[in-house]
C-alpha cells in the first residue's frame, strides 16, 4: 500500500500560512474549550512528519520538541543537529518524488506534510493525497502564501467541511491525483 501524504494547516482568510518574516503570531495558540479542530485523529493516521528547514527552524522557537512522531527535514544545506533531536529528526536532501519513495522502502503509512515551500513542491508533482485547511477568521494583508506557481490546475474534491463556534472554518480535500 502506499504511503499516503497529507497536508494539515492553518491560513489567514487572505490565504497565507504565516507572515512575510514567517512570524505566526496570528494563530491562536489554543481553543478555550479544548477543542483540536481533529488535529489528534490527523496526528494518529500519520507515522512520519515532513518539512522544510524553514518550518523546521520555525518549531525550535516554540519552547520545546512538539512531536512524538519521526521528523524528515528536508534541506540543501548542511545542518547539525543538538543532540537532544538527533533521534527525533533526520535531514535529507532528496527531491518530493525520492522521499516519498524512500517513505514506502521504509514502509511509512502516512506523512504529515508541512511548510508552505515543501507542500508547493509536493503538490507540482502531484504527490499530495489529502489536505486539511483550517482558515482562522483574520485577515494579515500579506505573507507567506500557502499555495504558490502551478504549472497546472490542480482539481480538489471536498470530502468534509466544519465550521466551529471559534469561527474557524476547515475543509478537507482529495486531490485529483489521489484518486
Amino acid at each position: 500500500m502506499p504511503t499516503k501524504v497529507s497536508v494539515y494547516i492553518a491560513v489567514s482568510v487572505d490565504g497565507f500560512i504565516a507572515r512575510k518574516n514567517g512570524d505566526i503570531d496570528w494563530l491562536p495558540t489554543g481553543s478555550e474549550d479544548g477543542e483540536d479542530f481533529g488535529y489528534a485523529d490527523f496526528m494518529s493516521s500519520i507515522d512520519h512528519i515532513v518539512m522544510g528547514r524553514n518550518t523546521f527552524e520555525k518549531v525550535l522557537t516554540f519552547g520545546g520538541w512538539p512531536y512524538d512522531r519521526k521528523v524528515i527535514m528536508l534541506t540543501s544545506r548542511d545542518l547539525t543537529l543538538s543532540p537532544n533531536l538527533t533521534e527525533k529528526v533526520e535531514t535529507l536532501r532528496l527531491s518530493p518524488r525520492e522521499l516519498l519513495q524512500e517513505m514506502e522502502r521504509r514502509g511509512a503509512k502516512g506523512i504529515y506534510l508541512d511548510g508552505g515551500v515543501t507542500i508547493q513542491r509536493f503538490l507540482r508533482e502531484g504527490l499530495v493525497d489529502e489536505m486539511t485547511i483550517t482558515t482562522i477568521p483574520i485577515l494579515i494583508g500579506e505573507g507567506l502564501p500557502l499555495f504558490g506557481a502551478l504549472e497546472k490546475d490542480i482539481k480538489l474534491e471536498l470530502i468534509e467541511a466544519r465550521s466551529f463556534p471559534n469561527g474557524f472554518v476547515q475543509k478537507k480535500y482529495r486531490t485529483a491525483t489521489s484518486q
